[in-house]
């Protein structure tokens, strides 16, 4: 199905399912225990060996020897493979670490051996026993020292160095206000709950593996390289994913080595990263060095913006395209925006969830709040009188649907924003300091290809079947709800099958662009089933019903079973898309608002409230879109107040690479949430009329809270996160 003109009325439009807020359909199975996650796949691999893998315990340099008698002559040990056994993997498209093979060392905890035993305790004590001689090369570890300096990198190919509308210089020098400030995000890590890991089996040269990927096909076809394999040979399966967050959605060194090891073994073989490899040998978010400067007139009007931003990833990296939002949130004739891009010998830098938007927001949405400050301005004014409604880049090109002003002005009466003193430090509760904070959120919506397969069983069940994931964000629910909506039945007739690459490809989980995406091709392949259904029936495809588990035409009425026959009814199809995504930007919108206290002795911030007004097109499911969105907000949080990877800048590695040491907000540092969802739909998006949402849930957040701390005491923070040894002496006097 070609979508290249606006969606008009649909089956979809109905309502019944869709827009509903249903319970997820795969809840029972996660809260029993009984949804096969990928380490724990007993049922396809009864007799699985356990392989554990020995990293590097080098940043840089190379392996001059490795020992692995013993280990071979262990408890219980099948197979030890070394690096130095091969040559280096083929890396995938996507991927800038060193996976596997040969000597060099290019990051700190990069594998290097494989043991795979009977038991997992026994292929933990033998990779032990291996010894390893290292030749240990200077390494550049700190971005600081860098990052200022490196060069220019465009956030894709063919695209200009430096991004340069207008003359920025001029209309900054002739700005009445002028803002130059800069801005620092730490490294962080995902922290998801289920680790990398992989089951793999061979039957003769086809490969199945069962593992934990966001992007079905993306993994199928990086690992069918990785092992110099035909793609048809290799089989990837993952019903179940316990939490991405962008850090699976490429291929890593679990599921290669699980496949190495088997071949070796001759057996099924699991792999699994524990915690610290999780850390240092997988993806995390690069810190970022922010410089922006905004220049208005004296009431108010931005005429100068640019925003710069330097990061670092191994060679042939990518940086952090942090000045994405910048190009497009608000109006202003001048404009600058760069990326710089240092080399570091850190693991290797990648996506983490809303890559770009996420930490340009916690600088950008700073730099808002203190030039309305400087202009006297309340904050929100100050956004909604440089609200733009096209391209600001490109002026011929309208938003699709743009109603940041909508959410912004709800958030604010919806929170109580008049009681807000807007003079800091002002406002006290005991022993707290009290604020309220506020920052606009967007991220941008992106058009992919994803094709479902739909069929109905003689007992009028309807069986979905994608490769789409379901990343603990409910793609199994709103998948459902489509093809319950679209055929005509409770969503309880509806099976669906997500996560193998034998099943038609779809866009996959990532991006904030799976649900609307995802469910379009489930939406394309339903409507060839209908068509399918009404000829077979001799109806009129334009002229037919699908309702309460039957199709109806005129007066004529028969039930979906037996439309199905004994048989079965199937069709396959996909959403493509035109150009409409070039016609008109497509993003969503939030106002994020936060409430803070802050200890006036101790300087501990505690978050009191939190609120997101969304605007994101239709809102497929609001009961898993909310949590999807309050998900998002705790991510928020940590990224304000105590994420941070520590790099040891002598050995280049991340020193806290555990959940001991890496703090991520719990529950008892999260607050009552509330959540908005504007009345929307976007006919320009897909014939859903939807959007993404789990990522603009977080976009803004970091800066609503650094707004409500500086509101509280009166201390600006431009280093996060906001610990409180970075306020703790300049906090007001205590009375």
């Amino acid at each position: 199905m070609k979508f290249d003109t606006p969606a008009g009325q649909n089956p979809i439009d109905q309502l019944k399912v869709v827009g509903k807020p249903h319970d997820r359909v795969d809840g029972k199975l996660k809260t029993t225990g009984t949804a096969p996650y990928a380490y724990e796949r007993h049922d396809v691999a009864p007799n699985a060996a356990y392989g554990y893998i020995l990293h590097a315990g080098i940043a840089k340099g190379s392996i001059t020897a490795m020992n692995v008698a013993d280990a071979k002559a262990a408890p219980g040990v099948i197979a030890v493979i070394s690096t130095l056994d091969m040559p280096a993997l083929p890396l995938s498209n996507f991927n800038t670490a060193h996976l596997f093979g040969g000597s060099l060392v290019a990051h700190y905890h990069q594998a290097i051996a494989l043991v795979v035993a009977e038991t997992f305790e026994q292929a933990r004590a033998a990779a032990n026993l291996i010894r390893v001689e290292y030749a240990r090369t200077k390494g550049q570890y700190d971005l600081a020292a860098v990052g200022p300096t490196a060069p220019f990198k465009p956030a894709e190919k063919g695209q200009p160095e430096i991004d340069r509308v207008g003359d920025f210089d001029a209309a900054f020098a002739k700005a009445t206000i002028k803002h130059d400030a800069k801005y620092t995000t730490p490294d962080h890590s995902h922290a998801m709950m289920e680790p990398f890991a992989s089951t793999a089996a061979w039957d003769g040269d086809k490969l199945t593996v069962w593992t934990s990927n966001q992007m079905i096909n993306w993994g199928k076809t990086s690992l069918a390289k990785t092992l110099s394999l035909p793609k048809d040979n290799v089989r990837m399966i993952s019903p179940f994913i316990g939490g991405g967050f962008g850090g699976k959605l490429f291929l890593r060194v679990d599921a290669p080595l699980a496949a190495l090891g088997a071949k070796a073994a001759g057996r099924p073989v699991k792999v699994t990263l524990a915690r610290p490899m999780m850390i240092n040998n997988s993806t995390h978010r690069p810190a970022t060095m922010q410089r922006i400067r905004i220049g208005t007139t004296k009431d108010g009007k931005i005429i100068a913006i640019a925003h710069e931003s330097a990061s670092g990833d191994l060679p042939n990296g990518q940086p952090e395209t942090a000045v994405s939002q910048t190009r497009l949130l608000y109006a202003g004739a001048n404009r600058m925006t760069a990326l710089r891009l240092a080399v570091l010998d850190l693991p290797e830098g990648n996506a983490m969830r809303a890559p770009g938007e996420a930490p340009g927001l916690m600088a950008l949405e700073i730099a808002m709040d203190e030039v309305a400050e400087r202009l006297g301005m309340d904050p929100i004014e100050f956004r909604v009188l440089n609200d733009t409604q096209v391209d600001p880049e490109k002026p011929e090109r309208p938003f699709s649907q743009r109603q940041l002003i909508k959410c912004l002005h709800d958030g604010a009466a919806h929170f109580g924003w008049n009681k807000r003193n807007p003079k800091p430090a002002q406002v006290r509760d005991g022993d707290w300091l009290v604020g309220m904070g506020v920052a606009a959120g967007f991220r941008n919506s992106m058009l992919m290809k994803s094709a479902a397969r739909v069929g109905i069983d003689r007992k009028g069940v309807v069986t979905v079947a994608t490769d789409m994931t379901d990343i603990g964000t409910g793609s199994y629910t709103i998948i459902a709800q489509t093809a319950a909506e679209m055929m005509g039945v409770d969503i309880d007739k509806v099976i669906v099958l997500l996560g193998d690459s034998s099943f038609p490809t779809s866009a996959g989980s990532g991006g904030q662009w799976g649900a609307n995406n995802a469910t379009s091709g489930v939406y394309a392949a339903c409507m060839k089933l209908r068509d399918s259904v009404a000829q077979k029936l001799g109806f009129n495809s334009a002229d037919v019903t699908f309702a309460d588990g039957k199709v109806r035409s005129g007066n004529r009425s028969v039930s979906l079973a037996e439309a199905a026959g004994d048989a079965g009814l199937s069709a396959e199809d996909a959403i493509e898309y035109g150009d409409l995504d070039k016609k008109y930007q497509q993003s969503t919108f939030a106002g994020h608002f936060v409430e803070v206290g802050v200890n006036v002795y101790t300087g501990e911030t505690r978050i009191r409230r939190m609120l997101a007004v969304c605007a994101a097109g239709r809102i497929l499911n609001p009961k898993s879109a909310r949590s999807q969105v309050i998900g998002a907000m705790t991510m928020g949080a940590g990224a304000a107040l105590m994420e941070e990877l520590a790099v040891d800048k002598r050995f280049g590695f991340f020193v806290n690479h555990d959940l001991a040491t890496y703090e991520v907000p719990v529950h008892a540092d999260i607050p009552h949430q509330e959540v908005i969802f504007l009345d929307e739909t976007d006919p320009l998006s897909s014939p859903m009329k939807a959007k993404g949402v789990g990522e603009l849930g977080l976009c803004g957040v970091g800066a609503a809270i650094a707004n409500a701390v500086y509101n509280a005491t009166g201390v600006r923070i431009r280093e996060y996160p906001l610990t409180l040894d970075k306020h703790l002496d300049r906090l007001p006097a205590l009375v």
